[in-house]
């Protein structure tokens, strides 16, 4: 799509057909996640998963602050129930985390003491920015728009630390806590983004968050996995 042309500004689509349309073209470019394919084949190690728990770690810490932020910015109905509920979330899962952490023989300390490689932190830090300087309607769509596939790759890391781990749920908390989203935060995120266009928000700009989030995303995974490549391959 072309920003510039006003014929395909998304400008007089339903809110429905808008998330649908995002959805899809995220799908297109989606490339397979190397990480997960790994962790699938039981070729990621424990000192790895490790990694995984101390960018979580700071990814939830990040994120939580990012959506207060937006709820202070946006404290009206919808948006701000939308955001508030949102940091709920991240506190949970942030707790939910520290599960697979002790799973691994890692405390708060531990986590807070590792650290972090810079390109698996620029998801959050996008997100902060976002929270800072963009419009309820960027955060909504990038909701609406990349859970599913963001469900579905925590859903698989649930799984193969399962059975290919032998970790159990107290561990797998955080995991599943983020492979489901519940329909009434996502029906939160709808109205925002409704009230969010009819407010005036450009739709061009919240596509481009929601497509900038999912690039975001897969580079928090591609980070981690260039480095368990290369220890794979060493070991």
């Amino acid at each position: 799509m072309n920003p510039t042309d006003d014929q395909e500004r998304p400008m007089d689509r339903d809110v429905t057909t808008l998330i649908k349309s995002v959805q899809q073209q995220i799908q297109e470019h989606s490339a397979p996640n190397r990480f997960l394919d790994l962790l699938e084949a039981g070729q990621v190690s424990r000192e790895q998963l490790g990694w995984l728990a101390g960018e979580l770690y700071r990814l939830v810490r990040s994120d939580r602050r990012s959506f207060a932020l937006a709820a202070a910015r946006f404290p009206s109905a919808p948006a701000g129930d939308l955001f508030l509920a949102m940091a709920a979330g991240e506190g949970e899962a942030l707790r939910l985390l520290l599960g697979f952490a002790a799973g691994l023989g890692l405390d708060e300390r531990k986590l807070a003491a590792y650290e972090p490689r810079p390109l698996a932190q620029a998801y959050p830090a996008y997100l902060t920015q976002t929270a800072l300087f963009g419009t309820c309607s960027d955060i909504a769509l990038a909701l609406l728009a990349n859970v599913p596939d963001s469900g579905a790759q925590y859903a698989r890391a649930a799984e193969a630390l399962a059975s290919r781990y032998g970790f159990g749920e107290e561990a797998l908390g955080h995991f599943r806590f983020f492979a489901e989203t519940p329909q009434d935060l996502l029906d939160q995120a709808k109205a925002t983004l409704e009230a969010g266009l009819s407010g005036g928000d450009d739709p061009v700009d919240a596509i481009r968050t929601a497509r900038m989030v999912h690039v975001y995303e897969a580079e928090f995974w591609n980070t981690l996995a260039k480095d368990v490549g290369v220890n794979t391959h060493m070991g």
